[in-house]
């Protein structure tokens, strides 16, 4: 459904997350703990990204990907001591659950545990997310490269706001709740909706389940080369991004569409009378309205005009995603 015309708190929310700080509720997202002595293995094995090389502390974006390469969801990955902590997609939780099940073998020594309905998630948006991360104790992890965390007084702090504004996301016990989120605000944090963040998500390109992630597209098309090792060795769905990088063989990208009116998302984009793409979210926001589509890759990139019916837009740059080729 289309993201209908912004209000003024979410406007302001919006603002704080760009030029100051804003804290997000994400408690309704899936957290999917996997431990025991085979867990790195496994999740190497299972998602995009090269579990293997990283230590407690560290974290990453990973993508989970069907045998073919199409996209399940994008998932932030925590190491723990002793587990890794998963943060997946609302839509995406039982599902994801259900599928990395359906790969533990007999002799694997791989435990999962969904510990959505004991644990919260809040986000820290903005450029001054670092002050209130210093006064909740955690300054150290200030200028930590992302996913890096730490934990204080059983909240865990990690380097990353889920969008493409700097901040910090903080994973806690459910008891804990209520009184951290109202310290956060007394700190000076603006409140940013689940609207809100949708439309911060549309505008900075962060690919969301049923939209931007779904069958029709693989991890190249979205832009997602941060999720992705390309020397790790064999995981679901290596050969064929592994092929489609070695052979340039991305035929469409995710692309940000400024629009001079409403459009549905699901619609054909089009230049002249050429069908190039199709429009995956629509949001209207305080400059105008903004849609996500992918656009195959021969037609063009940043700047190229495009008409969705009889709607004008023109294709920009999303900060969440790339379209370069590692060197």
């Amino acid at each position: 459904m289309p993201t209908s015309a912004i209000d003024a708190k979410d406007a302001a929310a919006i603002q704080a997350a760009t030029t100051g700080v804003a804290v997000c509720d994400r408690s309704h997202w899936g957290r999917i703990r996997v431990s025991d002595d085979d867990r790195l293995r496994f999740l190497h094995n299972q998602s995009t990204n090269d579990f293997q090389s990283l230590k407690p502390g560290q974290g990453c974006d990973t993508v989970m990907v069907s045998s073919t390469a199409r996209t399940i969801d994008l998932v932030s990955a925590y190491i723990l001591e002793d587990a890794v902590l998963l943060l997946t997609s609302p839509s995406r939780r039982q599902s994801l659950f259900q599928w990395l099940d359906r790969y533990i073998f007999y002799a694997d020594k791989v435990q999962l545990t969904d510990v959505t309905d004991e644990t919260s998630t809040f986000s820290l948006i903005g450029a001054k997310s670092d002050a209130i991360v210093e006064k909740l104790g955690a300054a150290e992890i200030i200028g930590k490269p992302y996913g890096n965390h730490l934990q204080i007084d059983g909240v865990i702090v990690a380097v990353g706001s889920g969008l493409a504004e700097p901040g910090y996301t903080l994973i806690l016990p459910t008891s804990e709740k209520a009184q951290l989120w109202q310290q956060i605000l007394e700190l000076g944090a603006v409140e940013l909706s689940d609207r809100a963040w949708d439309m911060l998500r549309i505008l900075q390109g962060r690919p969301a389940p049923d939209a931007e992630l779904t069958d029709d597209y693989n991890p190249l098309e979205v832009g997602l080369w941060q999720t992705i090792s390309f020397n790790k060795g064999c995981y679901i769905g290596q050969e064929t991004i592994a092929r489609l990088n070695t052979y340039k063989g991305v035929k469409q990208y995710l692309w940000g569409i400024r629009l001079n009116a409403p459009v549905e998302v699901g619609s054909i984009i089009t230049v002249g009378d050429e069908k190039v793409g199709k429009l995956t979210s629509y949001t209207e926001t305080a400059n105008g309205h903004f849609g996500l589509g992918y656009i195959r890759s021969k037609t063009g990139g940043v700047g190229l005009k495009v008409k969705i019916g009889e709607t004008e837009g023109e294709v920009v740059e999303i900060p969440f995603v790339s379209h370069e080729y590692p060197q």
